[in-house]
């Protein structure tokens, strides 16, 4: 009894000096803070990419009190679309004016209790002038995470949307880790997207993460076959032509899984979430052909735990009708089935 009375006080100093590793990480040590668990985005809708709020209001359908239907949907996130390259003037220097209007933006998506998903969506310069958009990619997150830093802890960022095109996986590892560097600067507990290279063989194997940066959500997108989501698209002189096509068949659905469980067995493997970031369908499509595919990868994607987010709100692939401030009642039935 004497030796185990003996005993208690270092085991208690040890059980309070292993509380007390738990509670500090070595990140807090530094002085970094310990970063969080990303955050359960669920139903998402992409915004404003097309919308010429950012040049003050011309040619603006969306009107920011469309995040209270959104909210009343049953969405959790907007995914804002930003081109942000556009907006940069001598040095890379993005327009102080533009940048007031986006704080404006997220201030209103919180508002609504909507998570916000700063996407920066200059793709089609990525995708043709690599050395170009690293530069002004990095300039852009370099003033972007200054700005945030201590601001606005729900506000996710996504490094870049879609990747490719002149593009390799190799390429894109060296750019997005020296933005996720850029970032962590100054945003070490900051939710971050990275997309894998958007090509059609869907290659997450090739994306090289920063391992101990658990913080990071990995996103991928979905238009799997072109023919049948981009029938009828006129800016296309391949899709315009094509049409009317329908989608459900046995193999459709046999393909689609193949494809999810490819990200499936990665994601388990690394163990990193996975975020559907675009999906959808254009609006030529046949109605129900149309709604059956918009249901079916919604519903296997919420099956497998992902997040979502429908492209998009407005515009083309349009989920709302803007000039009858409604839904389309078969694309948000798809989308959000009503719970009874």
């Amino acid at each position: 009894m004497k030796a185990i009375c003996a005993r208690r006080p270092v085991i208690f100093v040890l059980a309070l000096a292993i509380s007390l590793l738990a509670l500090f990480s070595p990140a807090e040590a530094a002085g970094q803070g310990t970063a969080p668990a990303p955050p359960k985005l669920k139903r998402g809708i992409n915004i404003l990419g097309y919308d010429g709020i950012w040049e003050g209001g011309r040619n603006a359908p969306f009107r920011l009190d469309n995040l209270t239907a959104i909210k009343r949907a049953g969405f959790s996130h907007v995914r804002i679309n930003f081109f942000g390259f556009k907006f940069m003037g001598a040095g890379n220097q993005l327009d102080e004016i533009v940048l007031r209007r986006l704080d404006a933006v997220i201030e209103e998506v919180l508002a609504r209790n909507l998570i916000p998903v700063l996407d920066e969506h200059d793709t089609h310069v990525c995708q043709q002038d690599v050395p170009g958009c690293a530069e002004k990619l990095k300039a852009f997150w370099r003033q972007i995470a200054e700005r945030y830093a201590g601001k606005y802890p729900k506000l996710v960022f996504e490094v870049l949307n879609e990747p490719g095109g002149q593009m390799t996986s190799a390429a894109w590892n060296t750019l997005l880790n020296e933005c996720l560097g850029i970032i962590r600067a100054t945003n070490p507990t900051r939710t971050v997207i990275a997309a894998i290279l958007n090509v059609d063989e869907m290659p997450v194997e090739e994306l090289a993460l920063p391992p101990d940066d658990r913080n990071l959500i990995v996103t991928f997108h979905y238009y799997s076959p072109l023919r049948f989501t981009h029938q009828g698209a006129p800016w296309s002189e391949i899709f315009s032509r094509v049409g009317p096509l329908d989608w459900g068949t046995p193999e459709d659905e046999r393909k689609a899984r193949a494809d999810f469980e490819k990200m499936r067995i990665w994601s388990e493997r690394e163990r990193r979430p996975i975020y559907l970031g675009e999906f959808g369908v254009y609006e030529a499509a046949p109605a129900e052909a149309r709604t059956r595919y918009l249901s079916f990868m919604a519903r296997h994607a919420e099956r497998l735990g992902w997040a979502w987010a429908y492209w998009q709100f407005d515009h083309d692939f349009a989920a709302f009708d803007t000039a009858r401030q409604s839904w389309k009642p078969e694309i948000i039935r798809a989308l959000i089935p009503a719970t009874r």
